[in-house]
């Protein structure tokens, strides 16, 4: 049976797509190494990343969207994308700590009440689900959260408990903390009913304590430096939490969380993952463009 002209080309197209898919992420799903854990047996597939940080999804999780959570958090730790965490003890702090990221179908699954029952370590600061992770925008606010439940996972697991100084949740007792109570206009260790004006950091989240606070607004301030809000629709959109959408925004509204997130001793990762990882392809890249 003879294929059209416009059949050929529609064939093509797919095929482009396939192979320029494959070529963008050089990572493989494979199948759940801990089905003997109770906590996390129901889960099907699963990618090591980097051999520090386990991404495990239900069956139905696509393998792009499985694929597109381990390339973000990649991306994350090999900011430079040359195979290896850039920073050691961020990958020792990481393994130690068993960083785990879920991906569920839907909240209130069955997998996900074995997994909140059951599960005991404390690699898992933020879980996935399906209809927030979109590999069409990597990182864009209100369609893919993958960005923001990565770095949760990466500053919990990997950075606060490596810099208490810096980056310590409790009131009071780090650079972090001591900054957020600025941005919110006082120290409150509740939601306040009513942010004092002048505020630029206004989380409203009842159920979200200090500490979490906290991690929420070193978030905010990542992806700022990272510029991945800096357009008009965003900046709407997250005004009601966040005052700033832009690098130059940040830093001249909040010097105090600038210059922590940009200290170079903390290695905190500022650079905009774009959902494609394959450091084989940007090494040879490098070498043919010096």
């Amino acid at each position: 049976m003879s294929m059209s002209i416009q059949g050929v080309a529609f064939f093509l197209a797919v095929a482009c797509m396939s192979c320029a898919a494959a070529q963008s992420t050089c990572l493989e799903v494979g199948v759940n190494p801990f089905h003997d854990t109770p906590s996390l047996a129901a889960f099907s597939k699963h990618i090591d990343v980097l051999g520090c940080f386990d991404v495990l999804a239900e069956p139905g999780i696509s393998d792009a969207q499985v694929l597109h959570v381990a390339a973000v958090a990649a991306e994350l730790m090999d900011q430079d994308e040359d195979g290896r965490v850039d920073d050691p003890g961020l990958e020792a702090a990481l393994r130690e700590g068993g960083a785990l990221m879920p991906v569920l179908e839907r909240s209130g699954s069955r997998t996900e009440r074995q997994l909140f029952r059951g599960y005991r370590g404390e690699g898992m600061a933020a879980v996935l689900y399906a209809d927030e992770v979109d590999p069409t925008r990597p990182g864009r606010w209100g369609a893919d959260a993958t960005v923001e439940e990565v770095l949760h996972t990466l500053h919990v697991v990997g950075f606060v408990p490596r810099f208490p100084q810096q980056l310590g949740l409790a009131p009071g007792v780090s650079s972090l903390s001591k900054a957020m109570d600025v941005a919110r206009g006082g120290r409150f260790l509740k939601v306040p009913r009513a942010y004092p004006e002048g505020a630029w950091y206004h989380y409203d989240d009842k159920t979200c304590d200090y500490g979490c606070m906290a991690i929420e607004y070193l978030y905010w301030a990542s992806v700022t430096e990272m510029g991945l809000l800096d357009d008009a629709e965003t900046a709407a959109g997250i005004a009601d939490e966040w005052a700033w959408h832009s690098p130059e925004g940040l830093r001249q509204g909040d010097a105090l969380v600038h210059a922590i997130i940009t200290d170079r001793g903390l290695g905190l990762p500022l650079r905009a993952p774009d959902g494609e990882y394959c450091p084989s392809v940007k090494i040879q890249e490098k070498r043919k463009h010096p």
